[in-house]
């Protein structure tokens, strides 16, 4: 056994806590990540109806109160574009997920700002008013979320992935909410590009969903 694997198992020595909302897209995200890179992981529900995101022990986990954050061995982490990019440097192989070329580098985190900027106030905000009853503007969501998924349709149209020639973090990060979109109000018949990209997904090895909810489109 190689010193670098030595070192991967020493630090890997106990499972990641993964503590989540089983319904949340930026957990499921994390968790997908694990799965894929084949990382032992252990998840931890948290009873964010009754605070528990708001206790002081989550607190020094996650110190804005919010799901995901992760657990590594002593290393704590927060926020799901941030813990999956540190599972791929620390576990799996950067040049893969992340790309080396700088071009390929820069599409990747590009579609990481469309995961936390566009997908979440689009999908993401639309599922957030019909599954957790969050005060939203329910009709601005949803036209952010089609006028994104136009775009991706059309990205999508002569390319298998979203920044490479494979499957990145791009993809791993904007799967999650697309995926549960109709969950949302927001229908994905119009997209057909954008549905055969969420089967390729799927189709990958290791792959794992995220529990339903009622299909509202």
């Amino acid at each position: 056994m190689s010193n670098a694997e030595l070192e991967t198992n020493a630090l890997n020595d106990q499972p990641v806590k993964l503590y989540r909302n089983p319904k949340s897209g930026h957990c499921h995200r994390v968790e997908l990540m694990l799965a894929l890179l084949e990382i032992p992981y252990e998840n931890v529900d948290l009873d964010m109806a009754n605070g528990a995101h708001r206790q002081p022990g989550y607190l020094k986990i996650s110190p804005l109160g919010q799901v995901p954050a992760i657990e590594d061995n002593g290393i704590t982490l927060s926020d799901s574009n941030a813990i999956i990019t540190y599972l791929v440097e620390r576990y799996g192989d950067p040049a893969l997920w992340i790309g080396t070329a700088p071009l390929e580098k820069a599409q990747v985190q590009r579609w990481l700002s469309i995961a936390a900027g566009e997908i979440a106030a689009g999908p993401c905000a639309a599922r957030l008013v019909t599954v957790f009853d969050a005060p939203l503007d329910h009709e601005a969501a949803k036209a952010k979320a089609h006028a994104l998924l136009k775009m991706m349709n059309a990205h999508l149209e002569d390319r298998d992935w979203l920044a490479a020639d494979r499957p990145t973090l791009a993809d791993i990060a904007g799967y999650s909410y697309i995926a549960h979109a109709p969950e949302g109000g927001v229908g994905l018949a119009d997209y057909p590009h954008v549905r055969t990209w969420l089967a390729r997904i799927e189709a990958l090895p290791r792959f794992v969903g995220m529990a339903r909810s009622p299909v509202l489109a």
